[in-house]
């Protein structure tokens, strides 16, 4: 129970924190007129991802590596089959050319990756399959070729409506960027120290754990910002934040978390890194499905259908 309660003040620590970063670098960027699906890829995926990062560094620090593959695989999973599945729920889901034919194609450029460099065995005929820190260091450098296109299209600018943000002057941004620091922190720190308790407890992987309670928990921000930019009709930031936080999980959090540490890779998660391909590809799919290039309300019932399934699989 003390475990369970330390998990749950972890979240919140995180979240919140997690949420008053994303506040006051969006309104920055909106002062700066940055174009919106920029402050979806970048600035609000950042700071939407920043709890994966947090949990993953602690979890590397401690040589979790079986939470840190499975944090990073799972958020990935829920983003797409459960976030854009609710998202498509509420109001249909409009994709524009860019995210169309270069961040979607990208992000699942970034789950293939996952796939190559966790095939040692397969590849190299070496012992066993990990991800080391050269591949964290490769990780990072197409993160940087991410960073610069990101740059590159808010220099061109793209001719879209500014996004709704909280007007904060610079010196509240920069005292809630330092105070809620300090929360992601805590809440990182608990969600790891607990996550692994009840693990032991329940007789549970890491991976499980990692793949389910804590990638949720770590995606809620994700989720909640995709639910209210549908509900005041900013479909693309929807989709920019889900597109950009599976870009960022995978080049640079994975890309970090594997500096730390080296993550080996066990044959289990060969399954989650099948699924996390297969998301990304069935939501390239489904945007040339129909008309528009839309991600319409049947299709986020199947996405959400599946990610049900794969939880069900997991627990089974």
């Amino acid at each position: 129970m003390i475990d369970l309660l330390l998990l749950l003040t972890g979240f919140v620590a995180l979240i919140y924190g997690a949420t008053k970063l994303v506040d006051a670098a969006s309104s920055l960027a909106a002062r700066l007129g940055v174009p919106n699906i920029v402050i979806g890829l970048t600035i609000v995926a950042f700071g939407t991802s920043a709890p994966e990062l947090v949990v993953n560094v602690f979890a590397a620090l401690e040589n979790s590596t079986d939470m840190i593959l499975g944090n990073v695989l799972g958020s990935n999973i829920f983003n797409v089959l459960g976030i854009l599945g609710v998202a498509s729920l509420i109001y249909p889901l409009t994709v524009k050319s860019n995210t169309t034919w270069l961040e979607i194609p990208l992000s699942f450029l970034a789950a293939v990756s996952v796939l190559v460099l966790a095939n040692d065995v397969f590849l190299d005929g070496v012992a066993t399959d990990a991800i080391s820190r050269t591949d964290g260091i490769v990780l990072l450098l197409f993160f940087c070729i991410f960073l610069v296109y990101n740059i590159s299209l808010a220099i061109r600018g793209s001719g879209e409506d500014e996004t709704p943000t909280i007007n904060y002057t610079y010196m509240q941004s920069a005292l809630y960027l330092l105070v809620r620091l300090a929360g992601l922190i805590i809440g990182g720190r608990l969600i790891v120290t607990s996550a692994v308790s009840i693990a032991e407890t329940f007789g549970l992987s890491e991976r499980v754990i990692g793949l389910t309670i804590v990638s949720i928990g770590t995606s809620l921000p994700e989720l909640a910002t995709s639910v209210v930019a549908v509900r005041k009709r900013n479909v693309d930031i929807a989709i920019g934040n889900v597109v950009g936080s599976n870009i960022f999980n995978i080049f640079f959090i994975l890309g970090i978390s594997t500096v730390v540490t080296q993550v080996t890779v066990k044959p289990e998660s060969g399954i989650d890194i099948m699924v996390n391909i297969a998301a990304s590809l069935l939501l390239f799919v489904f945007v040339f499905i129909g008309k528009g290039r839309q991600l319409v309300r049947w299709e986020g019932g199947v996405l959400l259908a599946l990610y049900v399934g794969y939880l069900l699989m997991l627990l089974i």
